[in-house]
């Protein structure tokens, strides 16, 4: 009877585990896509629309061409097309790390992210970032 339950337990973290690995291989796939396919090449990628209607930068304008170049191991071209990207990233590993730790340990899910204050924080970085990316002094930060 004890070895039945702890087939089960077994089975049930297993479970629990594929969400975030399904996200994990879903964004391995899409950055090996967007590693081989250039898309400084014309005719790749859709335009931003926000950029095609307004010809203003938005917050991720240069994102693709951020992880192109990180999958090309130039982290320094990835800083100059979308800092804001490449800042990210530690943020996106560290939360998609904790949901692993906590899927593994059979912890139950947050149905929260992170605490109000701190996404509030993120969205007046991203207005802020995304209005000065387009104003002449923060021409270095458009891609």
């Amino acid at each position: 009877m004890k070895l039945a339950t702890t087939e089960w337990r077994g089975t049930s973290r297993f479970r629990e585990l594929l969400a975030p690995l399904g996200v994990a291989a879903l964004a391995g796939s899409a950055f090996a896509f967007v590693g081989v396919v250039d898309p400084n090449q014309p005719g790749h990628y859709p335009t931003c629309p926000f950029l095609w209607i307004t010809g203003l930068y938005c917050p991720g304008c240069g994102t693709l061409r951020t992880m192109h170049a990180l999958a090309h191991l130039d982290p320094v071209a990835a800083l100059g097309l979308n800092p804001l990207a490449v800042a990210m990233i530690p943020f996106l590993l560290f939360w998609w790390g904790r949901w692993v730790v906590r899927a593994w340990q059979g912890r139950p899910r947050r149905t929260t992210l992170a605490h109000p204050a701190w996404l509030w924080a993120f969205i007046a970085i991203v207005m802020v970032y995304w209005v000065v990316r387009n104003l002449p002094f923060g021409a270095f930060l458009a891609p």
